[in-house]
Formats: structure tokens, C-alpha cells, sequence
């Protein structure tokens, strides 16, 4: 598997010109908002977004000023939207760092927030591309969307897979495709070649999620995501619903009402006893076993592995290029990380 260093060897030049871009942005004359803004940009994350937003621009034509502007804008839009998820989800942690909202308030997060959404705004009037603006316009009602419709069926251990399919879309999906359709429209391609970025961002999103969703039951407690910290938050996702389905009705049963025990106790809160943290363990392994012992694990992999087909096969409209290479190459990391 190749590292993300290589994966953007193709756009290392334009990736330079975008860091340099997001530390100009990220800033304010204010001491306090200053202080919040470093400390976002001081945990970015991997940056697959924007990644994405330049390798499918040049993969049609050389990078321009649109391009960079139209990344910085779209990693912004995705950070706002998580420090404002944070406050919404009461989530403590956000990248093996205490969440805005634990370190400073809730008031604090949500302004920064709004402030960094004013930020993507003026980005968006530079670039002076209505399609690109209405592109972000979607992302940014799909984005909330999802998360209502999240918080509303989230915690349910009835949740279907078209229902986790519908969430997963809206709030990860539809943000990888934003990125690569708008890289496309930055860069001038052609109608044929914008169609097929978008189809292959939305199934690297696809992707991206169910591996994230695929850690909870692996044995690996990588930074900022502990194992079953998915079912601790009330989260039922992918694995859990195909061993749900394949189970009998009397274990599915049993296993729901353990969910739904889980979810009532908020077991994510950190209010838990001693007595009942030990409980809790008991049930969320349980739960784990039940999973793999179902092959719920196995089932999502090669929902995956369907996916980086259909994401492989979009590309072909494209001739063999480093950027076409370097996007089979992220399709690849995004199913084979550790973390």
C-alpha cells in the first residue's frame, strides 16, 4: 500500500501552495479565535479531501488558483462542520485531542465555526464558479441532513442497511464527491470527465466510512479511536446490522435488547460506576463476538472491495496518468489503513 507522502508526489508543488494558502486563511485578528483556528489547523488530520480536490483537478488539466482556493474552502467547510458535530454529539475527543468545545465552551466552538463558514464563503466568491458554489451550497445542507437523520435513528439497534447506507452517503460520501467533482470543475474538465470524478469521490466516501466503521471491532486502538467506541456512542453501523440479519431471531433479538440497554445507560457519557463500566465491557464484547462470529466484519469488506471496483472503473475515461495512478492508490489506502 502506498503512503499518503507518495500518493501526492504527483501534485507535491500545488500541495505546498495549498498549505501556504490554509495558514493565510486560517486567521483572525481576534487573540482568542486565533488561538482556537491554531489549534484546529494544529490537529488537520490525514487531508484526504483536499487531496482529492487536486489530484482529480490535474488529472483533466493543470492546477490554477481556483483549484487551490476550492480545496482550502472544502477542508474548511468538512473542520467547521466537525467542531460544530462535536458540540452537537457531545463528543470529547476529536483526533486523540480534546474537541473545541471541551477545551475552550460550547459557545466558543460554535462561533469559530461560523467564522471559519464566513471564511469558505469569501473562498467560494474568488474562485467566481457558480457550479463550484453550488456544489458546496449541497454539501453543506447534505452535511446537516445527515446528521439529523443521524441523531434521530442513529441509536436505534433496528436500523437498516438502507438506512445506514442513507447516513453514510450524506454525511461522508457526498463530501469525497463534492471534492472531486468540484477539483474537476476548477480545473475546467469535461462534462464526461467531471460525471466520472464524482462517481468515483462518492465511492472512495463509500468506502472511507465502512472502514472507519470496521475498526470498532478490530483489535487495534489506534489514536483517538478506541475499539467499540461506535456502540459505546450509540452508533449501529454496517457490521453489526449484516450479523443482525444473519442471526436468528431470538439471538437478534437478544442482541438489540443489549444494544438498547447500552444506549439507555450512555455509556459514552463517562458517568458510568465502576460496577457498571465493568457491565458494560461485558455486554460491548459480547456484541464484538456476536458480530464476528456472524461475519459481519467479513460482509463489509466486500461491500468495500465492490466499491473500489465500481470506483476503478470510473476512472477509465481517464488515460494512464501519475494522478490517475495516485487515485487507484487512495481508493486502496482508504480500504487497507491502520488508522
Amino acid at each position: 500500500m502506498a503512503t499518503l507522502a507518495e500518493i501526492r508526489r504527483s501534485v507535491e508543488a500545488s500541495w505546498k501552495q495549498y498549505e501556504h494558502l490554509v495558514q493565510e486563511t486560517m486567521q483572525s485578528d481576534n487573540k482568542l479565535q486565533q488561538e482556537v483556528l491554531g489549534y484546529i489547523t494544529s490537529r488537520s488530520g490525514k487531508q484526504l479531501r483536499p487531496l482529492v480536490v487536486l489530484l482529480c483537478a490535474q488529472a483533466c488539466n493543470p492546477i490554477t488558483s481556483k483549484t487551490l482556493r476550492t480545496a482550502v474552502a472544502l477542508e474548511m467547510l468538512h473542520n467547521a462542520s466537525l467542531v460544530h458535530d462535536d458540540v452537537v454529539d457531545s463528543s470529547d475527543m476529536r483526533r486523540g485531542k480534546p474537541a473545541v468545545h471541551i477545551r475552550w465552551s460550547n459557545k466558543v466552538a460554535v462561533l469559530t465555526g461560523d467564522y471559519m463558514l464566513a471564511k469558505v464563503i469569501g473562498l467560494v466568491a474568488e474562485v467566481r464558479n457558480i457550479r463550484i458554489l453550488e456544489i458546496l451550497s449541497q454539501l453543506g445542507r447534505s452535511l446537516s441532513t445527515g446528521e439529523l437523520v443521524q441523531l434521530h435513528i442513529g441509536q436505534s439497534m433496528w436500523l437498516t442497511e438502507a438506512q445506514y447506507f442513507n447516513v453514510i452517503d450524506q454525511k461522508t460520501a457526498r463530501l469525497f464527491q463534492a471534492c472531486a467533482e468540484a477539483g474537476a470543475e476548477s480545473a475546467g474538465c469535461t462534462q464526461r470527465q467531471r460525471s466520472a470524478l464524482r462517481d468515483y469521490g462518492q465511492l472512495l466516501g463509500l468506502c472511507f466510512q465502512i472502514k472507519d466503521d470496521l475498526f470498532d471491532f478490530s483489535d487495534l486502538e489506534e489514536l483517538g479511536k478506541p475499539t467499540m467506541s461506535d456502540l459505546r456512542d450509540g452508533k449501529v453501523t454496517l457490521p453489526l446490522i449484516c450479523a443482525l440479519q444473519r442471526a436468528t431471531p431470538d439471538e437478534a433479538a437478544y442482541i438489540k435488547a443489549k444494544g438498547e440497554w447500552l444506549a439507555a445507560k450512555g455509556v459514552g457519557s463517562g458517568d458510568t460506576s465502576k460496577e457498571e463500566k465493568t457491565e458494560v465491557d461485558k455486554a460491548l464484547q459480547e456484541i464484538k463476538s456476536f458480530v464476528l462470529r456472524y461475519h459481519g466484519d467479513e460482509y463489509a469488506v466486500q461491500r468495500m472491495l465492490e466499491y473500489k471496483k465500481q470506483a476503478t472503473e470510473a476512472l477509465s475515461v481517464f488515460r494512464d496518468s501519475p494522478e490517475k495512478k495516485s487515485l487507484i492508490a487512495l481508493l486502496d489506502y482508504a480500504i487497507n489503513r491502520v488508522q
